[in-house]
């Protein structure tokens, strides 16, 4: 019979480091509490939505749905910043065979999360700039949000943003051992 290893207990420094990351627990909290925060606003617009249905033309529903979807993106990005930092930063969920768990937390890694973060963050930008076309051609340049320079600043910003996780994939592809290693 195998023995289990026993573990030396961490000296009284790296234990202390080690404890630290429980001082990320009040950060997750917020994040949940400003999740609270988006279902209000999504509710808000929502109703907003439900309440203008007749007066609204079609490009002001799209607008409007457009921010709900937005609304809907950032809390999905939050869900992946509470859940996958939690897990991989601070403790295990013990959520393994639970029926709700999310397919990707199961090979969540500081890796997998930055690259799942800028492809929501992209989703994010391109709702944004999806909006400032589609209200740029409505208020003209008399906001700067929606001059050309405006606009063109937006599109390179999102165009940076591609750039950033292409690359951020590259470097995570270039990390890891080749097949059959």
């Amino acid at each position: 019979m195998a023995q289990i290893p026993q573990h030396s207990p961490l000296r009284p420094l790296p234990n202390l480091i080690f404890a630290s990351r429980w001082l990320q627990v009040p950060l997750y909290l917020g994040l949940i509490v400003a999740q609270g925060v988006y279902v209000v606003l999504f509710l808000k617009e929502l109703w907003h939505l439900i309440s203008h249905a007749a007066t609204f033309g079609e490009q002001q529903i799209m607008l409007v749905v457009l921010g709900l979807i937005d609304v809907v993106m950032i809390s999905n990005l939050l869900v992946m910043v509470i859940v996958g930092g939690y897990e991989t930063f601070v403790s295990r969920l013990g959520l393994s065979g639970h029926p709700d768990q999310p397919e990707w937390l199961s090979h969540v890694n500081a890796s997998v999360l930055k690259i799942k973060l800028a492809m929501a963050i992209i989703g994010i930008s391109s709702i944004h700039l999806l909006r400032t076309f589609i209200e740029a051609g409505n208020l003209g340049a008399e906001n700067a949000t929606y001059s050309e320079t405006g606009v063109m600043w937006q599109t390179i910003i999102h165009c940076a943003f591609i750039l950033s996780a292409v690359g951020i994939a590259f470097v995570d592809k270039m990390s890891q051992p080749p097949e059959g290693h």
